[in-house]
């Protein structure tokens, strides 16, 4: 039976675990409300933005712009949006599950990845996928400027024929304990088929549509990215949050169970003592 300086030990430990936990839910709660903000301002505009150029590239040639230019699948560069810390449960987990599976049912076979955040890029290069680009610590804080660079990074790639697609892999937020694992193709930009009806439809365009195209179609990559990295920066607080809540209900229970256990042992130990004394009581001088 162990000693009772070992079990109150224990449960000082638990404790101070406890208080760690509480803390770090209440700083990603704190956090999350902040990048909840920020993500369902950006949502109506990305999703606006998305259904207005794909109605315009359905009317369009396909080689107006080279960003809606379809060359196949033999080169695919995949965008994947991790954290760059742990203790948030599934949330990397299901992330780099999903984009292992995407590079495998295409047998690995001119498939590249460009990594944000340090646990998808340690994921990747463990598994021996190719990692062309890497950045880490872009969480600390979002900026703008950020999502820019990395669309520039991708359209380049995209245009200069490193990549004939581009696909995001990201968490996308639907609650503070639900994220769901969004694929989506970024380039080509998609072109809508249309009904006999809407097709016979068109856009005066002012200025002309090339200048349109040139002006609007990076700046719908920089904003797809954006709501990618908002989305998946208030899904990473969510399951964080929820992660610590957990964590912090089994601290309490293990507690409970701990000071159960040794309050056993402490009236175990006075049983003993009382049965003792009675005994040298009881016995003869």
């Amino acid at each position: 039976m162990p000693a009772l300086i070992d079990i109150r030990r224990r449960i000082r430990s638990v404790k101070s675990t406890q208080q760690i936990t509480k803390a770090m839910k209440m700083v990603s709660a704190a956090k999350l409300r902040r990048a909840q903000e920020a993500m369902f301002a950006a949502r109506p505009y990305a999703r606006k933005m998305l259904q207005v150029l794909n109605d315009v590239a359905a009317r369009a040639q396909p080689d107006a712009h080279p960003l809606l230019q379809e060359r196949g699948h033999d080169k695919t560069l995949l965008l994947v949006v991790t954290a760059d810390k742990g203790l948030c449960g599934a949330f990397n987990a299901n992330i780099i599950r999903t984009a292992t599976r995407f590079v495998e049912e295409r047998q690995r076979r001119g498939v590249a990845v460009a990594a944000v955040g340090r646990k998808g890029r340690d994921a990747m290069r463990r598994r021996g996928i190719e990692v062309r680009s890497e950045r880490v610590g872009v969480f600390q804080p979002l900026r703008y400027a950020t999502a820019r660079e990395l669309a520039k990074e991708l359209i380049e790639a995209f245009i200069s024929g490193q990549a004939d697609e581009v696909y995001l892999v990201y968490n996308e937020f639907k609650s503070v304990i639900q994220q769901r694992i969004v694929v989506d193709r970024l380039l080509p930009i998609e072109r809508h088929t249309l009904s006999p009806q809407q097709a016979a439809i068109d856009f005066i365009y002012e200025p002309e549509p090339a200048g349109i195209f040139e002006s609007l179609l990076p700046r719908h990559v920089e904003v797809q990215v954006w709501k990618a990295l908002l989305e998946s920066q208030a899904a990473e607080h969510g399951a964080r949050m929820t992660s610590m809540d957990s964590a912090s209900n089994n601290a309490a229970e293990m507690i409970d169970g701990l000071t159960l256990y040794m309050n056993k042992v402490r009236q175990a130990a006075i049983t003993k003592e009382i049965i003792e004394i009675v005994s040298g009581a009881g016995s003869p001088a």
